[in-house]
């Protein structure tokens, strides 16, 4: 029996490294069998608890349709409002401590042991980086945010009994174009640069330290060992690993919501598909099943190819408007929006008494839930493939290269749509809801009808891996840290993930989505804080 086979498909460390001595072995809280045909490998009681209490949900908003919209429309405003200066200064902690990483000693670090080899080329390993961890996102967002900052900053600050009622970032730029565009790219990018990526880089490495070189399995209860000791095997890891699993679904199920709206509408503007609840269930319903066929294939023959597709449909996409949209505009309002990025940010990431209460709750304290709601699940699918890279080279990778990417595509996207009103003076993209903005900008530049349809294609696809992708970290998580359990149970979670967005979006729509994620998101920042003294001393250990 191999090393790999005997650590249920997580393989041994290769040269120098500081094994855990545990007495702990994966799997063996498990419960195993089969029922007829279909075979299960179950963590007790993480699997039971937390698939339980998601049945339990799902029947309480069928049952209780307005009780339920009752809830989540007071929830999102009453969790963000309160703790808004929480996620704030946390992901600003973030940021800090990957930066520290990067310079420490402790860079050098091979994750997997000192002769550890990647198991992925840098091409196929972006490729996963990006459709998993921001696809939906940046095809919802890449043109409607930086056309809603931008709009919002240009309309100045409005105010009702001493109260800001605008949702403009900062002090705005009433009546003032050129700072309009620089306050409403700043603001873009700050929700889609150093910070996002700064929460996956931190759960994606102490989950790669803790297994590829500690030897523990691949669960988030095993970054807490060097904080909890053996008790991360009882009910305090029990406790880590089901919020873990609570947060990733709510984020998957609000990202599968946007993904279906969007798509619902681009087909409704190419088709005249009518747009409503049962056209997103029915497009929700039929890209679960593609998923699901994606889930049995597994990570290589699924999950890795699908996101190459999209990387290269992406790519084409990206150059055809570059090219084809104001070129010159959009190349120099690249280096404009980084330095415009650099001159706000602190003011941007100052947690504390903020007068755009609009905007650091409505938007910022929601997209760090929202991100950290992601983070278990794109953490643990980044560490899957990130064996073998340096720490150094891991933060890096994941913390710059792709903000720098989603900073490109937000100013060509975004930068074409503002240009669009600004030198032209068209405006459909600005007036359009959230989800046809998209469609509108690639409504005014040649082969509208060929870059919508890829548009849609794109969406579905980014769907289809985040679903994948989502159901396989899932099952990790509920199998104990076993990366091989049997398929059905992976089918299980990715027929749930399509089930609870439908459920969200017959509930209450966007703003139910968006209240779940908030409140899965605020308990596992905790988790994050801890996790990043558990890096250093899991770092400290590592011989170097």
């Amino acid at each position: 029996m191999s090393d790999e086979t005997a650590n249920q498909g997580i393989p041994e460390p290769e040269g120098a490294a500081e094994v855990i001595d545990t007495e702990y072995e994966i799997g063996q809280d498990n419960v195993e069998g089969a029922v007829g045909p279909i075979g299960f490998d179950i963590h007790n009681p993480v699997f039971l608890v937390s698939g339980m209490s998601i049945v339990a949900f799902v029947l309480y908003a069928l049952v209780m349709p307005e009780h339920s919209a009752a809830l989540f429309g007071w929830l999102r405003p009453a969790v963000t409002s309160t703790f808004d200066w929480f996620f704030l200064a946390s992901a600003d902690v973030f940021v800090l401590f990957c930066l520290f990483l990067i310079v420490s000693p402790w860079g050098s670090v091979r994750l997997g042991g000192a002769d550890a080899q990647p198991d992925y080329s840098y091409i196929g390993w972006f490729a996963m980086l990006f459709a998993a961890g921001m696809g939906i996102g940046l095809m919802f967002y890449g043109v409607s945010e930086p056309m809603s900052h931008f709009s919002t900053s240009f309309g100045g600050v409005a105010s009702e009994g001493g109260v800001r009622t605008d949702w403009a970032p900062l002090g705005a730029a009433a009546g003032d174009e050129a700072a309009s565009v620089r306050l409403g790219m700043a603001a873009t990018i700050f929700h889609w640069g150093l910070h996002p990526w700064a929460i996956y880089a931190i759960v994606a490495l102490s989950l790669a330290l803790f297994t590829y070189n500690k030897g523990l399995p691949l669960t988030i209860r095993s970054a807490f060992y060097p904080i909890f000791g053996e008790r991360v095997w009882g009910w305090t890891g029990h406790i880590i690993d089901t919020l873990a699993v609570f947060a990733t679904l709510f984020g998957l199920a609000t990202s599968l919501g946007f993904g279906a709206t969007q798509a619902n509408a681009g087909l409704n503007e190419l088709f005249g598909i009518p747009i409503g609840s049962t056209t997103e269930v029915v497009l929700i319903t039929a890209i679960t099943a593609v998923a699901l066929i994606s889930v049995v294939r597994g990570l290589d023959g699924g999950v890795k190819i699908l996101s190459e597709i999209n990387m290269g449909l992406a790519f084409v996409l990206l150059i055809f408007v570059l090219l084809v949209g104001p070129t010159v505009a959009i190349l120099t309002g690249f280096a404009d929006s980084l330095l415009a990025y650099a001159e706000y940010l602190p003011a941007l990431a100052n947690p504390f008494g903020r007068e755009d209460v609009n905007f650091s709750q409505g938007w910022t304290a929601f997209y760090w839930a929202w991100w950290i709601s992601w983070s278990p699940f794109v953490g643990m699918f980044i560490a899957r493939v990130s064996r073998g890279r340096s720490v150094r080279e891991f933060v890096i990778c994941v913390l710059l290269i792709p903000s720098l990417v989603c900073v490109l595509w937000m100013s060509v996207f975004g930068g074409t749509a503002i240009h669009q009103v600004v030198a032209d003076g068209f405006t459909g993209a600005q007036d359009a809801t959230l989800e046809l903005k998209l469609f509108k900008m690639l409504g005014e530049l040649p082969l509208a009808s060929i870059t919508s349809f890829v548009g849609i294609v794109l969406v579905v696809v980014f769907f289809v891996t985040s679903s994948d992708s989502g159901s396989l970290v899932i099952d990790t998580i509920t199998a104990g840290g076993k990366v091989d359990a049997p398929v059905p149970q992976r089918v299980f979670w990715c027929i749930f993930e399509g089930a609870v967005a439908i459920v969200l979006l017959l509930g209450g729509g966007l703003g139910a989505l968006q209240a779940m994620v908030i409140s899965t998101g605020l308990p596992f920042t905790v988790v994050l804080l801890l996790m990043c003294w558990a890096i250093i001393k899991g770092l400290a250990s590592e011989p170097r």
